[in-house]
Parts: C-alpha cells; sequence; structure tokens
C-alpha cells in the first residue's frame, strides 16, 4: 500500500504530480531547492508562459522530434484540454493566438504559476526548499531520500528536476546524477530550442528587427532541406533567434560534426515570377530614384541596404539603370536569404534541453523506471523534447500526471 510519495522538484511536472497524488495518497511530500515553486515557470515565454496548444493531440506527437511515441500514453492521460480547464478553476482564464499558442489573458507567467502551486500544495503536502543527494533504495525498490538536511522515507519517489537549461532556476542537471547512481543511461544532455550563432557580419547590423510571416528552411552539409517553418524571427548581434528559429535548432544536434545553413524567405506569400513583377511594379513608381530609395514598401528599412550589398548593387545605383540580372539576383536574395551556421549559444540559454533519461529504461505506460521498482520520471528530465508552441510543457504536465496516477492505480 503506498500510503507516502516523494516529488522531486518543484516545476510543472512535480506540481501537477503533487496535485493529483494528494487527491489519493496519504502523505505527499514535495521537495524544491529554490524557496518558492516554479521559478522557471515564471519566466517562460518572456513572463507571458505560452501555457500549451490548443491543436489536437495526434498533431501534438508531430511537434515532438525527439522519442514521440514514448509520449502517446501521457498526453491521452492528461491533455492540453485539461490543464486549460484545470487553470481556469483556479482563476486563470486563457486565449489562443497564433499557431495555437494558449496563453493566459493576463499574460502573466506568475498567474500560472501560482495556479499550479494552489492545485499542487494541499493539507496532506508538505513542501521542503532542500538539496536531495541522494535516492535510497532497499532490493531494487525506492525507500526514500536523503537531502542536505536530513533522510526521509517513503513508498515512491517521483523524479521531475528538470534539465540542464537556465540553471539559475534550479535546472542544473542533479536529477540526472541522481538516476545515474541508480543504474540509469543518461543521453547527454545538449542545448535545444535556443539562438544560433551565425557567421555573416552583416546579421548584428540588423540587431533587433524582427522579421514576421516569413519562411525559413534549414540544410545541412549536403544541401539536404532537413526542417522548414513558418512564422516570426529575430536578429540578434551574435546571429538569429525568435520561435522559427529556436525550433530550426532542435534539428541540429551534430552541431559539433555537421555544418548547416538557413534560408529566409522574406515574401513566402509570392513566388519568384509574382516576387519579380512586384519588384518591377515598385521600380517602375520609383524609376527616378536609387536603388536604397526604392525599396521601402517591399521590405523593413534595416534590412534594404543589407539586401543590395549582398545582391552586388552599389546602393547609389538608379533605379533604371538596374540591369535584369541584378534584379535576378535582389528577388534571389529576398526569396532566400542566408546565413551559414556557427554554432548554438551556451546551455544555459536554451529554453530546453535536449537528451536526459532513456526512454528504453522507462514504462511510457506508468512513467516507472524499469530498473528500479517505485522509481518514476516526468518532465524535461526524460529524453523527450518538442518545438516553441506550448508542446513542452504540455510533456511536463502529461508525465507529471500519468506518474501520479500511476501511483495511485496501484492501491487500487
Amino acid at each position: 500500500m503506498t500510503e507516502k510519495v516523494i516529488v522531486i522538484g518543484g516545476g510543472p511536472a512535480g506540481m501537477i504530480a503533487c496535485g493529483h497524488l494528494a487527491e489519493k495518497i496519504k502523505k505527499v511530500i514535495l521537495i524544491e531547492k529554490n524557496k518558492f515553486l516554479g521559478k522557471k515557470l515564471r519566466i517562460t515565454g518572456k513572463g507571458r508562459c505560452n501555457i500549451t496548444n490548443g491543436t489536437d493531440m495526434e498533431n501534438f506527437l508531430k511537434n515532438v522530434p525527439t522519442n514521440p511515441r514514448f509520449l502517446y500514453s501521457a498526453f491521452y492521460s492528461f491533455t492540453n484540454n485539461d490543464i486549460i480547464a484545470l487553470l481556469e478553476k483556479y482563476g486563470v482564464k486563457t486565449k489562443v493566438e497564433r499557431g495555437e499558442r494558449v496563453f493566459p489573458e493576463s499574460d502573466s507567467a506568475k498567474d500560472v504559476a501560482v495556479a499550479l502551486e494552489k492545485y499542487a500544495v494541499k493539507k496532506n503536502v508538505e513542501v521542503l526548499h532542500e538539496d536531495v543527494l541522494e535516492i535510497l533504495t532497499e532490493d531494487e525498490k525506492v525507500c526514500g531520500v536523503r537531502t542536505d538536511k536530513h533522510t526521509i522515507y517513503a513508498d515512491a519517489v517521483i523524479v521531475a528536476t528538470g534539465g540542464k537549461s537556465y540553471p539559475l532556476t534550479g535546472s542544473d542537471g542533479s536529477g540526472y546524477k541522481l538516476a545515474e547512481r541508480l543504474g540509469h543511461t543518461v543521453t547527454e544532455p545538449k542545448p535545444s530550442l535556443i539562438p544560433i550563432v551565425t557567421n555573416e557580419k552583416w546579421v548584428s547590423d540588423l540587431m533587433g528587427l524582427s522579421l514576421k510571416n516569413i519562411e525559413i528552411s534549414v540544410y545541412n552539409k549536403k544541401n539536404k532541406k532537413i526542417y522548414t517553418d513558418f512564422g516570426e524571427m529575430l536578429f540578434t548581434h551574435f546571429g538569429v533567434s525568435g520561435p522559427v528559429i529556436l525550433s530550426a535548432s532542435a534539428h541540429m544536434k551534430n552541431i559539433d560534426k555537421e555544418e548547416y545553413k538557413i534560408t529566409i524567405d522574406l515574401k513566402p506569400a509570392l513566388d519568384y515570377e509574382k516576387l519579380d513583377k512586384r519588384v518591377c511594379r515598385d521600380f517602375e513608381k520609383y524609376i527616378n530614384k536609387h536603388i536604397i530609395n526604392a525599396l521601402d514598401e517591399l521590405l523593413p528599412k534595416a534590412l534594404i541596404p543589407v539586401i543590395i550589398k549582398l545582391s552586388s548593387i552599389p546602393i547609389h545605383t538608379p533605379v533604371n539603370s538596374i540591369t535584369k540580372e541584378q534584379r535576378k539576383t535582389l528577388i534571389q536574395n529576398i526569396k532566400a536569404l542566408t546565413v551559414t551556421v556557427k554554432g548554438l549559444r551556451p546551455i544555459d540559454e536554451a529554453i530546453i534541453t535536449t537528451g536526459g533519461i532513456k526512454v528504453k529504461e522507462i514504462n511510457p505506460s506508468t512513467m516507472e523506471s524499469k530498473i528500479v521498482r517505485d522509481l518514476y520520471f516526468a518532465g524535461e528530465i526524460i529524453d523527450v523534447d518538442a518545438y516553441t508552441g506550448g508542446f513542452n510543457l504540455q510533456i511536463a504536465y502529461s508525465t507529471g500526471y500519468l506518474a501520479a496516477d500511476s501511483i495511485i492505480n496501484k492501491n487500487d
């Protein structure tokens, strides 16, 4: 009979697990090393918190590039509709934005964290702000944990310590070490959903420029297209960032060995022929101006000198003297503005990490370890990760819920 359960980690996976356990388990202990719960959650989505995504659950699996089938049971045990309903019950109304991204109406990630804490911390839940040093076992079965302050015995343990991204929020990879000591294998954690460093110097001239409704394509060194996406991106002092870039980074797992390039289609709604006609109309309108002053209606102002320079056209060339070949090159750069990838930003800037506890060592129907009985995993510590759009947080809720539900069902 399971009467006492320890949950390690007070992020979204841990809080959902804790709240569900508290409905049926006599005593639940939530251990979080930070002074408050949901520290990383409070800064997610630039402080707005992209709670989940409104798409159907089958489409969720398509947005998980790493081990999607492992999440099938978890996604269906606690869906996007379930988290939306739960948050509404605790006072957080939601809204849906582009790409079916779900946000709190208040645009406050703090509201989401506070609601989940209310759900998690019930009368039979004790919250300890301690650092877990070891998970204790006896006869290949969990029997408790040892923290930096004392030893606590329990019938089951859920590890929801997060990955290695944003270490200042507590996601410092400590959970991997706890699992490895028990015989689990950890796929090396690498940054994912992370800004990209590029080789081109002109990129820094565009720092702060945000582009909407663009399409990117990622190619490997064999010039094979490995990813494409539509949406928003941002130029930075080191390279590129923004939603489509962060998702693209998830496909650059061999960054040390592979060469990648990204092409940016600034006008995806227009094919080459239609764009050529559009440029010709603009040129006709500004026929007596220099090229630098003839593209204001087509491109953001900061981008115009860059595109012209990359097209090898002197910026003070009169529009009426632009050759057909120059115009063709200009259109090529508008349809396929290319940056080459130098690397990724440091792992502590990653939204999530790819890698973690190998899924072959976890039962996908219960989230229980196949190596140690009554040991469960939830959230980013598992080797699963998804694109931007609320999918990674849904992984946390769903796996946290399934781990807790599996413990509860053992008592039935």
